[in-house]
């Protein structure tokens, strides 16, 4: 599908990779690894054909579909983001444009004209091709998609420039995905997505019917999904078939392998070269010298293996000690205009415990961190923290607040401590700012990167209480793993705010999750624990966040907790709501219930439409077959035969989702009782 050949991509004296060569089969997953800055992106600019290369080609078949997804950059405004994701569709729309305008010519003109009936064939010709494609079925294509990536119903009349960034990535997502381009290039796809919206995607590109490209530091997507992956380093680009896990431990076992091979070369070259330089001046081993001169001279040289990139750990400075109850959030309430966060809302974090919150984009999950943290007061109700508790507190925001007129090394040496002042330009290297880089002004960084100086000078704060927000977002692999094992060894309490599955899995034994409109719940488990209940509650079985079988007895914090995040179902009796409010908490629950359903009976009554559509034509196109002026017209019969087998295909695939619609609507009215 995709070939690249010899390519070379060279800026100055730097060279990304040289000679590289791979093809794209059709439905490959492959993966992209390495560290940042080692031509990833790059390379997957030059297939997108948005840079050129400095040599070599890549070449794809005649009419071969790209699509990119940059890691950022995207803005849209002037549109509605409905408008602009159905602007996917736009042969098929300028299809059905061009089909309703000549129609509209064919009315004005004389039946037993020539011209009449070259215009009802072209006509003809262009409805098969609508047949093929579907177009009434773009609207329930395009929900489907906007909802899977976290819109709601409500959004789709926004215009585009109301969204923020990360938004903006989901609208250019969404739009790929409904274009279906043969060969799809995602850079960094889930970087602004929440673990909800991440699992949606996961599926979609598992199922998805082109070929893939990914670069992603999310290691569940790049195993799940990947079966090849091609590795960049030190200006040289390896394969490996399997996924990253497999390209891990394979590339190790590949050094080791060279490493003993060189070895054992080095040797045998040394002790023929002994030999040489014992016995030239020999007369008797005159012949001897000189073949073991020729020999030497053919050997082909393994080259020695590159050094691998030093693994740099550090520790977080020793935190000072604190009571057992590290902050107390009790009968809190905030609201930002119409909308509500929280209300009522009553938690408790104790010393050492390690846990993440989770959720979709505007939750409340940030507003937390900054209540807990007391930069933000709320509007109601208490934020206590406790005795000798030293809170350090991480978001994207403090990046902003760096001196651009600082070098990076002034920047970190300003905030460290006297114990910590060894271990400033160690800790620097392990966030990717090595050599010189440490001398570059604030100033002059990109986000990421202030980003990282701005986490670097968190970690060297000590602090007994840590809260992170988005840490991960701009780390490549090796720089997680050092953060995660800092973490994991740290003995204070952590609160982490991620939607990386892989990172805060080993590390936390507690979730809370937001959701708007519902008060928080806390799951006593990992992040695999939070989703397994999750899958449990949309299949219908208990959803209460029980502890799983293998954690510590509950405490009478953990209990108290649990009861106050887990509120009740509407449609259970609360104690203390008289019949009134109860009936006014069921009528809730029904309207929420017809929410989920009206949707899927939506998209159900406009797919039988069609289906009735596609059934007459089909008969009308299989009678034509019968006629003598078709059957005796070769080039007649064989469009009619063609169009015949399309609109079949079509309804096969029609009844197919019928068929899974029907079934969806049944286990939705099972589960709420419809």
């Amino acid at each position: 599908m995709i070939s690249v050949q010899t390519l070379r991509v060279q800026y100055g004296a730097r060279i990304l990779f040289n000679n590289l060569s791979f093809s794209v089969q059709p439905r490959e997953r492959i993966a992209f690894a390495g560290h940042n800055g080692a031509g990833k992106s790059t390379l997957m600019k030059c297939i997108a054909g948005i840079i050129p290369a400095s040599g070599g080609q890549i070449s794809a078949p005649k009419g071969t579909k790209i699509g990119y997804l940059p890691q950022e950059g995207i803005h849209v405004k002037g549109r509605t983001l409905w408008n602009e994701t159905q602007s996917a569709f736009g042969e098929i729309m300028a299809l059905r444009e061009k089909v309703d305008r000549l129609s509209d010519e064919l009315v004005k003109m004389d039946p037993r004209s020539s011209p009449y009936g070259d215009l009802l064939e072209e006509i003809g010709e262009l409805e098969l091709k609508l047949y093929a494609n579907d177009p009434d079925l773009m609207k329930p294509k395009i929900e489907s998609v906007l909802k899977g990536l976290g819109f709601q119903e409500k959004d789709f009349k926004r215009d585009c420039s109301e969204f923020s960034g990360g938004w903006q990535m989901r609208i250019a997502m969404a739009k790929l995905f409904l274009q279906q381009p043969e060969v799809l290039l995602l850079d960094e796809p889930t970087n602004h997505l929440d673990i909800e919206t991440q699992l949606w995607v996961e599926q979609y590109l598992v199922n998805y019917p082109g070929a893939i490209l990914l670069i992603s530091h999310d290691r569940a997507l790049l195993d799940t999904l990947c079966t090849r992956t091609i590795a960049f380093a030190h200006g040289r680009a390896e394969e490996y078939a399997g996924n990253f896990s497999y390209f891990e431990r394979e590339s190790v076992l590949r050094k080791e392998i060279q490493l003993k091979q060189f070895t054992s070369q080095q040797r045998e070259i040394a002790e023929t070269q002994r030999f040489i330089d014992r016995f030239r001046a020999s007369a008797n081993k005159a012949t001897l010298v000189q073949s073991r001169i020729k020999l030497l001279a053919k050997v082909v040289r393994i080259p020695e293996p590159e050094r691998a990139d030093a693994v740099m750990n550090f520790k977080f400075p020793p935190p000072p000690n604190s009571g057992h109850t590290v902050a107390k959030i009790e009968n809190v309430s905030k609201a930002y205009g119409p909308l509500q966060i929280f209300n009522g809302f009553d938690f408790e974090i104790n010393k050492g415990e390690k846990f993440a919150i989770v959720g979709p984009n505007g939750a409340g999950k940030s507003t937390f961190c900054r209540l807990v943290t007391c930069q933000e007061e709320a509007d109601a109700g208490e934020v206590t923290l406790g005795h000798k508790v030293a809170p350090s507190f991480f978001s994207q925001n403090h990046a902003d607040e760096l001196d651009p007129d600082l070098t990076i090394l002034e920047t970190v040496q300003a905030v460290a401590s006297r114990d910590a002042m060894p271990q400033v330009r160690n800790i620097l290297g392990c966030f990717l700012f090595t050599g010189d880089d440490v001398f570059k002004k604030v100033g002059v960084l990109s986000g990421g990167e202030r980003s990282r100086v701005a986490l670097t000078c968190m970690l060297l704060k000590p602090a007994n209480f840590l809260i992170l927000d988005e840490p991960t977002n701009h780390l490549d692999m090796q720089s997680q793993g050092v953060l995660q094992r800092a973490l994991l060894d740290y003995p204070g309490s952590v609160m982490i705010v991620s939607h990386n599955r892989d990172f805060l899995d080993s590390l936390v034994t507690k979730t809370l999750e937001f959701r708007p409109g519902e008060q928080p719940r806390l799951f006593h488990g990992n992040i695999a624990y939070y989703l397994d209940k999750k899958a449990e509650e949309k299949s219908g079985r208990d959803v209460s966040p029980k502890r799983p079988s293998n954690a510590p007895p509950a405490t009478t914090a953990d209990a108290e907790v649990s009861r106050v995040v887990s509120p009740k179902r509407p449609d259970e009796s609360v104690p203390g709501v008289n019949r009134k409010e109860q009936r006014k908490l069921e009528a809730q629950a029904r309207e929420a219930k017809t929410k989920i359903l009206a949707p899927l009976e939506k998209e159900l009554e406009t797919l039988e439409a069609k289906i009735a559509e596609h059934e007459a034509a089909q008969a009308t196109l299989s009678s034509a077959l019968s006629n003598q002026e078709i059957s005796s017209d070769p080039e007649k019969l064989r469009q009619t035969t063609n169009a015949v087998e399309k609109v079949t295909k079509t309804l096969d695939l029609a009844y197919t989702r019928w068929s899974a619609l029907t079934e969806e609507i049944e286990q939705v009215k099972a589960k709420h009782g419809l």
